[in-house]
């Protein structure tokens, strides 16, 4: 890291590399704190009874959702920054954004009650991504340099690239853990929910025209 990137604490004599800060700030506290408010949105999806409103639709939102933001982060995690990645993180989160929208216009027109709570859960959905990468272009601006000129004179710019310190197994190990914990299962759960409630309503409604024609 260059010397100005390093920044001085308050204590005298004590310095710190922002860099590597800012980088431990995203891998140990932006990055694990995501999944707090992903749980969080999942309980109140199940007590305002997504199955019997939104259903099997709103779920695959959400499903989809989580891999506009989950691609660009398992990308992230293994190969270096450079155009082609900033392009995808760039491109998911203006999707995520989009995604979003659909998603609550869903649940309101379903007339699932999506509560004040549920709204503010949401805030935090919607700006952890950008504020990840907002600090991650700040670590990376002159990829971002690279970028906004297409990448030229570098060979390397529109290829992905492993990464050059490769993060520990054991950090990988924990996120994927915590993937499966946090997002796959509670998220997998609410869409097999949705699909058995929907087959039930289906039924139901063709036991119903069976009796009337009899």
């Amino acid at each position: 890291m260059s010397t100005d990137q390093r920044g001085r604490l308050g204590t005298p004599g004590i310095t710190v590399d922002v860099g590597d800060a800012t980088t431990r700030y995203l891998l140990y506290g932006l990055l694990p704190s995501w999944f707090v408010p992903g749980v969080a949105d999942w309980v109140m999806h199940r007590r305002t009874r997504i199955e019997d409103t939104a259903g099997t639709k709103e779920s695959l939102i959400h499903s989809l959702m989580m891999a506009e933001v989950g691609i660009p982060i398992a990308l992230t995690l293994r190969y270096e920054v450079n155009p082609l990645l900033l392009s995808v993180q760039l491109g998911g989160a203006a999707v995520h954004e989009a995604t979003a929208l659909w998603d609550v216009r869903t649940a309101v027109r379903s007339e699932r009650e999506v509560k004040p709570i549920e709204q503010h859960i949401h805030s935090f959905l919607e700006s952890l991504p950008f504020g990840a990468l907002a600090a991650l272009m700040c670590l990376h601006a002159d990829q971002v340099t690279s970028l906004l000129h297409g990448g030229r004179g570098d060979p390397d710019a529109w290829r992905l690239v492993p990464r050059r310190r490769p993060l520990s197994p054991g950090y990988l190990a924990g996120i994927a853990a915590a993937i499966g914990t946090c997002v796959l299962l509670p998220y997998g759960e609410e869409l097999l929910r949705c699909v058995r409630a929907g087959r039930e309503k289906d039924k139901r409604k063709k036991d119903k025209r069976n009796r009337k024609g009899r």
